[in-house]
This record gives C-alpha cells, sequence and structure tokens, in this order.
C-alpha cells in the first residue's frame, strides 16, 4: 500500500500533466528570463580554474539536465569589465557567452544577435578565472529570442524546428515579440527565452505566461 508521501507525489504528478496540458491547448508558454552567462569548453574550463576541473551544480535549470553552476568569472572587453559572470553546465564543444545589448555596451563590443551555438562573425572577449585567463577571438552574442518545446508539444501546436511564431504579453502594457525562434526537441521543457533588456522593457519575470498567437 502506498503511503502518504508517495501518494503526494503521484498527485503533484498528475496536476503537472493537467497544467502543461491546458498550456499546451491555450498556446500558453512560461517565460524563462535569461541572465548574462558564459558556456564552456573543458579545455577552457581548466584553463580558468585548473587542471582536471569540475563544475560544481548548484542549482537546475528549466530545460533537463542543464544547471548553474557555483563558479563565476569576469568578462572584459576593451571599454569596461563584468564581475560575477555565472557558469552554466555542463560543459559545451564550444565556448559562448550570452550577454544582453546593454552588457555589450558596457563591454565595447559589438552586439551581435544570435541563435545559441552560432558564433560565426561574433566579436570575442577576455575571460577572467582564479586560475588563469582565456582570450576569445569569437563567442559572444546576444541570444536571438526563443521557445523550447518538446516533440510532442510542437506537433501539438502544429509546430515544427526553426519555425518562427510571435509571443504576446498580458496586460494594459501588452508587447508582442516577433521573430522568435522555434527549438523543438525531446530534451526540451516549454520555455520561452529572453534576455534581461527585453524582459525589464515588457515587464516579465521568470514564470509568466505569453501566448503563442501567430
Amino acid at each position: 500500500m502506498m503511503d502518504e508521501n508517495q501518494v503526494k507525489l503521484i498527485v503533484a504528478e498528475v496536476l503537472k500533466g493537467i497544467e502543461l496540458r491546458e498550456r499546451i491547448k491555450t498556446g500558453k508558454v512560461p517565460v524563462g528570463v535569461s541572465n548574462r552567462h558564459i558556456h564552456v569548453t573543458q579545455s577552457d574550463l581548466e584553463t580558468l580554474f585548473g587542471k582536471g576541473y569540475s563544475l560544481k551544480d548548484m542549482k537546475s535549470l528549466s530545460q533537463p539536465g542543464q544547471f548553474a553552476a557555483e563558479e563565476c568569472v569576469i568578462i572584459a572587453g576593451p571599454k569596461g569589465s563584468i564581475e560575477k559572470v555565472r557558469i552554466l553546465g555542463p560543459v559545451r564543444p564550444e565556448t559562448q557567452i550570452e550577454i544582453s545589448m546593454t552588457d555589450s555596451y558596457k563591454l565595447g563590443v559589438k552586439g551581435v544577435v544570435k541563435n545559441s551555438g552560432d558564433i560565426s562573425g561574433t566579436p570575442g572577449c577576455v575571460v577572467i578565472g582564479p586560475k588563469g585567463t582565456v582570450i576569445l577571438d569569437k563567442g559572444v552574442i546576444v541570444a536571438a529570442r526563443h521557445v523550447h518545446m518538446s516533440t510532442s508539444e510542437a506537433s501539438q501546436m502544429g509546430l515544427k524546428d526553426l519555425d518562427l511564431v510571435s509571443l504576446k504579453t498580458s496586460g494594459s502594457r501588452s508587447v508582442t515579440f516577433n521573430n522568435v525562434l522555434v527549438r523543438v526537441s525531446d530534451k526540451f521543457a516549454l520555455d520561452f527565452h529572453i534576455d534581461t533588456d527585453e524582459a525589464n522593457g515588457a515587464g516579465l519575470r521568470n514564470g509568466d505566461m505569453v501566448e503563442i498567437v501567430a
């Protein structure tokens, strides 16, 4: 016979599934505000923190398997620097720094809007860790707004990977975000990613809901 804790877990999962189905039915998507951060290769991680170093998982993120690490670095450009830029794990094949347009002005680098993972034609910067420094000749991007969803969620919404949609906020000062890239994978959870500049301008916070309108 199931104990009280098992029953609570089952009920919670059922309610979570019902809530997700309702979101999909109405085209509602939760917002995930993305602060400045850096993804690193294992090689660059070891340069910054020492040979054989591994990231320490501090907090799980909305996308399965991804986490905010305890480790932070300094990034520096021709005009200035930004401290406490958090590393997100796990390590990746290429080092990539995601900043807002406001951050790009502070650093003195060109704010190039790119899809995550596409670092061609992007500026670089200096990354400073406690054990060493990495000089990047590319990899600094202003991430294009995008929405993650699983294959089944995309199918129910009539969408596919790399589609472009519009998402609308609610309220008296509603805003419509156009050219939102759809990213589909069975590894993804439903989530609309925008940076702090866009979130602040639209009055959005983590967990707010927006609606797919086109």
